[in-house]
């Protein structure tokens, strides 16, 4: 009875054991069969992802103007005129600042080329050495100058103080001048020589006129051609 017992209870043992084995087969079987990987997607629908165009960071170029269009404005610059004399004709009253020359003697110089590319922007009055320089006009003797170019020189201002007159290549200076000093029109200031560049011999006084902007900056105006004013 007892080994009978044992032969059912093991056959029945083997029995669940083969269903379960049977079972689980089967579950897997259907499992892949029914989410199987293919039906996640229809082979008969394409789908089609279109980016959308990304903002462009670089400029628009700018269109170069046509060479051959002419512009509707066209800006002509204006040459800045230069000073003139003219404005002092009448109202500035100049000796011939060298003793014993005639206006009808004089000669403009004014405009004639110098060392350098440089324009003379004076007139030279020729005369034997020593003769008296005189003052063109009464002003201020505002500065006794020694340079390479102009050798031993004079700047005097005008009464007014807008103008400087310019003594150069002076043999040497009158007796007691002195900066500071003021000179009446016919003073002798100073005496015709040939220093700085004129030359050894080239006995003559350069001089020269210039409007200033600013009395203390005697030496930075702009040269008027004094022959018109001498001449008058």
């Amino acid at each position: 009875m007892r080994l009978w017992f044992v032969v059912v209870s093991l056959f029945v043992c083997m029995a669940v054991a083969v269903v379960w084995v049977l079972h689980k087969r089967r579950g897997g079987e259907i499992a892949l069969r029914v989410v199987p990987p293919q039906a996640l997607a229809s082979p008969s629908v394409a789908v089609v992802v279109t980016p959308s165009p990304s903002p462009s960071l670089t400029s628009s170029p700018i269109a170069s103007p046509d060479p051959s269009e002419e512009p509707s404005v066209v800006i002509t610059p204006q040459a800045t005129p230069a000073a003139s004399p003219e404005g002092f004709v009448g109202t500035l009253n100049l000796i011939v600042p060298v003793a014993g020359v005639r206006r009808e003697q004089l000669i403009d110089t004014f405009s004639e080329a110098r060392s350098e590319g440089r324009t003379h922007d004076a007139i030279d009055i020729p005369a034997p050495a020593g003769t008296s320089v005189l003052a063109a006009a009464d002003g201020e003797i505002i500065k006794l100058f020694h340079s390479d170019r102009g050798g031993t020189t004079i700047y005097q201002l005008s009464a007014n103080r807008k103008l400087v007159f310019y003594y150069a290549h002076l043999q040497g200076y009158a007796p007691n001048l002195q900066e500071g000093q003021y000179a009446h029109q016919g003073d002798v200031i100073a005496y015709v020589g040939d220093t700085g560049n004129a030359g050894p011999g080239n006995f003559h006084l350069h001089f020269s006129i210039a409007i200033l902007g600013d009395p203390k900056r005697y030496w930075e105006g702009t040269n008027i051609n004094p022959y018109p004013l001498l001449r008058r």
